[in-house]
């Protein structure tokens, strides 16, 4: 999976839910944003796609920022291994792609044609009674996780108002200058914090985006993502961090519904995977895809798997996920109010699912969208 850069900037956000030791859940949302401001260009293409998310230890010190010599574009050198520098690129002001983030023309490819055929399921019939419809949604489950691993879901119950905070909050966050942002970056062995684009003398195909991420766990005894905004980027942030914790908690809802659903497509017994994730701890994260000035010269986010059991993607009606099935990248068209499911390789390892041809699929997003 992976995202293409098109004529928006891109921007998402993931919250992947944890349970000891094992990964659940990766909420995942994309969208686009026309242009608002005369600053910022748009791209005519994008790249995304689904990694692992990091996070930061808001009690840990952060490293010193050393600033490096004046170049066309703004960047920030960090402290790296060995005494060597890491420079840090603000890449929505340079004006064209640095080396490192230059990807092979054939790994950069145009994605096909063909769309993936990827069943809109309603998730709603588990609480509503419709015996036939559940059977039919697990029916349709069953067939998406034994070909491509991907299927989308309706009548979950998300409030559209509710991502539509979460990605302004996300567009709020990555529109601030580098150095605020870098406030809240991710240290090293980490999974919370800000992330962006850098680079050493080594480094090649990088993606072209910047994240934030932080953790969640409804059985904590405060409220962990206010915490994590107040104390890492200071109290003007609560109401962000607000928004935040209420959407984690409908993510880890829809999670625990998927996973009931899950449960009929395979003839498991009611109640067991939805207890065996109950206490899942989770991951959020936002991936910012800035304006590209050559988006056919690299991806977003290069081509993956998600390590996770579960990965929930909301896309708006640009979208930019695509899939690789039978050698071919394969975007998933987006469906209004919809949200993509993919199986991940925890799911896959304890249940044995056996994807299409016996491979696992691989993902990337190639349209610089918002995601939450």
């Amino acid at each position: 999976m992976r995202p293409r850069l098109p004529p928006n900037v891109p921007l998402s956000l993931l919250a992947n839910s944890l349970s000891s030791p094992l990964p659940c859940t990766l909420a995942h949302l994309m969208v686009s944003q026309e242009r608002q401001e005369p600053a910022l260009p748009l791209p005519s293409n994008s790249s995304s796609a689904k990694r692992a998310a990091a996070s930061m230890d808001a009690s840990s010190p952060a490293p010193p920022l050393l600033l490096r010599a004046p170049t066309p574009s703004p960047s920030i050198d960090l402290p790296a291994a060995a005494g060597k520098a890491a420079a840090v690129f603000d890449l929505r002001r340079e004006p064209k792609i640095p080396a490192p983030f230059l990807w092979p023309h054939e790994e950069a490819r145009p994605t096909s044609a063909a769309e993936l055929e990827v069943p809109v399921v309603d998730v709603g019939v588990l609480r509503n009674g419709d015996r036939a419809g559940l059977r039919r949604a697990a029916a349709q489950v069953a067939s998406a996780c034994a070909t491509h691993g991907f299927f989308q879901v309706c009548g979950h119950g998300v409030d559209a108002a509710l991502g539509r905070a979460a990605l302004d909050g996300a567009s709020d966050f990555f529109r601030l200058p580098l150095a605020d942002k870098q406030r809240a970056r991710r240290v090293p062995g980490t999974v919370s914090g800000y992330t962006s684009a850098h680079a050493d003398r080594f480094a090649s195909k990088l993606p072209w985006k910047e994240t934030l991420s932080f953790g969640f766990h409804d059985g904590a005894a405060s409220p962990v993502v206010v915490d994590y905004f107040t104390g890492t980027l200071g109290q003007d942030f609560e109401p962000m961090g607000r928004v935040y914790q209420r959407y984690c908690e409908k993510m880890k809802e829809l999670s625990l519904t998927i996973m009931e659903l899950l449960e009929l497509s395979l003839g498991v017994e009611r109640g067991y995977y939805r207890e065996f994730f109950e206490d899942s701890r989770s991951i959020m994260r936002c991936n910012y895809y800035p304006p590209c000035p050559e988006p056919e010269r690299t991806l977003g986010t290069g081509p993956h798997c998600d390590p996770t059991a579960l990965t929930i993607l909301l896309q708006d009606d640009v979208g930019g996920l695509e899939v690789l099935v039978d050698g071919e990248w394969r975007p998933v068209r987006p469906v209004p109010g919809a949200m993509v499911i993919n199986i991940g390789d925890t799911f896959m390892a304890l249940t044995l699912i056996i994807s299409c041809r016996g491979s696992r699929s691989v993902v990337r997003s190639v349209v610089p969208s918002r995601a939450v």
